[in-house]
């Protein structure tokens, strides 16, 4: 039994399970995975059975506890130094450190208009318009990072890092929703799509059987 486990919510949808999910992959070690179906009348006493805050997601690490995902992916950048989550360069590391909380902290109309669904093709009723000004704040800090910082690799900071992560799901999104978008940034959503780990978590979403609606903001 892997002394890693995570918990995590539904994977067509769960953008900040993602986030912690596909860090925890790059380190290359071996985990143990639990999902609880999100939006059931019993989810929030299934997540309580794990996690203090009776949300996801949840990571346990021999006796170590740690909830809400950006303080995971800083948790295994720690305990993990070998996988290099954050850049190695000071101004870089804090480039990245920037990023990754404005991230954390921010893009709410993002997440309102366009949430996160990589079970489908929602091409057709793209709602990009709504949130141009969010859609243009990321373009501008991936462009950013990638002409200071991305000249080792495809990633935001050469190789993969926590800040890939935390833009993962937004990715997925761009992706999801067809959204038009500089050569450079649109480069880069190809990257995280292709990554392996993507791959297996895409997969694993579209054989889920449940299904959420969330209300169109469009129409409210």
């Amino acid at each position: 039994m892997a002394d890693l486990f995570l918990l995590i919510g539904n994977k067509k949808y769960s953008s900040w399970s993602l986030r912690p999910w596909l860090v925890l992959k790059q380190t290359g070690r071996p985990f143990e995975e639990q999902l609880v179906a999100l939006d059931q009348p019993d989810t929030r006493a299934n997540i309580l059975k794990y996690s203090p805050s009776g949300k996801v997601p949840f990571l346990r690490h021999g006796k170590v506890e740690v909830w809400e995902s950006l303080a995971i992916c800083e948790y295994l950048a720690e305990a993990f130094p070998e996988a290099q989550l954050w850049p190695k360069d000071v101004a870089a590391r804090a480039h990245a450190r920037a990023v990754s909380n404005e991230m954390h902290a921010g893009f709410n109309d993002l997440r309102r208009y366009l949430p996160m669904d990589v079970s489908r093709d929602l091409k057709a009723e793209s709602r990009a318009e709504h949130v141009q000004a969010e859609i243009s704040r990321v373009q501008l800090l991936w462009i950013d990072c990638r002409r200071r910082h991305g000249a080792k690799g495809p990633f935001l900071f050469g190789r993969f890092s926590i800040a890939d992560g935390m833009f993962a799901p937004v990715a997925t999104r761009f992706w999801t929703y067809g959204v038009k978008l500089e050569p450079m940034t649109a480069e880069y959503v190809t990257t995280i799509m292709r990554l392996p780990a993507m791959g297996e978590w895409i997969e694993a979403a579209r054989q889920e059987p449940w299904v959420i609606t969330y209300p169109d903001p469009t129409r409210s």
